[in-house]
């Protein structure tokens, strides 16, 4: 029997992905012999590359544009994918499994600068990640989230979504007169610029900004953001990414891995 030792982070683009150092230095630090890779997919290309993977395979990562397809192909999914409709980690066998570890990844991230009970929140984009946040800061409590985009009949999915989880999701476009919130989420693609006015009108009225993005760093709505505290998404991914190494290792989000801190110090120094 053939030991699955493969792993890979798939999306396109993905050439910037920090995932395989990320996960490499997890792996050397636990001491199994497992190899990470990336390669480019499209979301055209997905199934195709995904019914040829072989036994040696232990799981995948995905990032844009391939969450849903992963969600497609998951036989069993955990809460947070089931949530968002959206599978960052898969893990493989007869029976893939799906998770989503951005929600988790989310939390953690703010936690570690001391948010953890926002209580109005606004979020930029209406895409996975966008998903993910919504329920990451409902998990802390947030009552009132106000998303944002260039499109709002795509954030309808999203106001459905916080009906299930119980809060109040109002969607507009990026121009609208904003209401102060105590925390901005933006998940909006990787070099994504706001016209100047509408980024100031944001940041005046947004709170702390947590930007999903975190190539290049300061983002373009970072570096305009005033005072507020400005947190890179390089945290969002240390921290989903443990969450990955615990499903591969372990098959749950949620079971610390041996060693955690010295874990989390490996792949935080070559992040």
């Amino acid at each position: 029997m053939v030991k699955r030792h493969r792993l890979a982070v798939w999306g396109d683009p993905i050439a910037h992905s920090m995932s395989p150092v990320l996960h490499t230095a997890a792996y050397r630090t636990l001491g199994v012999r497992w190899e990470y890779d990336r390669r480019r997919v499209d979301a055209a290309g997905f199934r195709d590359a995904f019914d040829v993977l072989d036994a040696s395979w232990r799981g995948l990562s995905l990032t844009m544009p391939l969450k849903e397809q992963a969600f497609a192909v998951a036989a069993v999914r955990d809460r947070h994918a089931e949530l968002t409709g959206a599978v960052n980690t898969l893990l493989l066998g007869d029976r893939p499994a799906g998770f989503n570890t951005d929600v988790g990844g989310i939390i953690d991230a703010l936690a570690e600068h001391a948010i953890t009970a926002p209580h109005a929140v606004r979020i930029l984009g209406a895409g996975a990640t966008a998903a993910s946040a919504l329920v990451a800061v409902a998990e802390l409590g947030a009552a009132v989230i106000d998303v944002r985009a260039r499109r709002p009949e795509r954030a309808v999915a999203l106001a459905g979504l916080g009906e299930r989880l119980g809060v109040t999701v109002t969607a507009d476009t990026f121009d609208a007169a904003p209401s102060p919130v105590d925390l901005t989420i933006a998940t909006l693609p990787s070099g994504t610029e706001l016209e100047a006015p509408i980024a100031r009108s944001l940041a005046a009225s947004g709170g702390a900004l947590f930007d999903a993005a975190y190539a290049p760093w300061p983002s373009a709505l970072g570096s305009v953001w005033g005072d507020a505290p400005v947190i890179s998404g390089r945290g969002m991914l240390l921290h989903q990414a443990i969450r990955q190494v615990r499903v591969f290792l372990h098959g749950d989000p949620h079971t610390v891995l041996p060693a955690e801190d010295r874990v989390l110090a490996a792949m935080r120094a070559v992040g």
